[in-house]
């Protein structure tokens, strides 16, 4: 299986689910963007992370990790979202000390919040992409290198507390309705309920 390379597009705020947030994934050479549902605590660490102005007085336990494979020589060369199951997305580390390579199971969000950190590459399979990756569509009017729609919410992510809507029950939906759902939340770039209603759609 081939693998298609990642880079952050942004963060946005989920609406649906209390304390939760969308990590918005895009392919580096396409126009699919992957949404994955992470933790407020995970986001703010990513968010911290790409924001390299913004310094915690104290290590995170991101921070930790790095600084802890730093002083043992270990080295994260990438991560790999490898499976998706029931929308939840499985990742790996491929780790490396003298020249020794292994591979450590872990969350996605852990994963990218560390592949930040060691400056790693961030790959999936094409398969998955193929699976839940989402095309959004493509305003003629806007500049190509126009990035305000998906900037990172890193001071928001960090400083505030938000109040979120009680999450929608899309198991009484028809496929049907799911469906034109998906597309009324890809047109409004609305990625976490995106996300939401694909993982529906996949479990039937």
């Amino acid at each position: 299986m081939s693998l298609v390379r990642l880079k952050i597009k942004g963060i946005s705020y989920s609406q649906t689910q209390n304390g939760a947030y969308a990590l918005i994934l895009n392919e580096v050479d396409g126009e699919r963007k992957l949404p994955i549902v992470i933790g407020a605590f995970e986001a703010q660490s990513i968010a911290i992370a790409l924001e390299k102005e913004i310094r915690p007085p104290r290590p995170l336990t991101h921070d930790l990790f790095k600084n802890f494979a730093d002083r043992f020589d270990i080295v994260v060369k990438q991560v790999i979202i490898h499976k998706l199951v029931d929308g939840v997305f499985y990742s790996s580390l491929i780790c490396e000390r003298d020249k020794i390579e292994e591979i450590i199971d872990a969350r996605t969000s852990d994963a990218i919040a560390l592949a930040l950190r060691f400056k790693a590459p961030i790959f999936t399979y094409k398969n998955i992409l193929d699976k839940a990756g989402i095309y959004l569509k493509v305003d003629p009017n806007k500049d190509e290198n126009d990035e305000d729609d998906d900037s990172i919410l890193v001071e928001d992510i960090i400083n505030e507390e938000l109040e979120f809507v009680d999450s929608d029950d899309y198991d009484s939906h028809s496929l049907e309705e799911l469906n034109n759902l998906l597309g009324e939340a890809v047109e409004n770039e609305d990625y976490e309920t995106a996300a939401k209603i694909r993982d529906e759609i996949s479990k039937r």
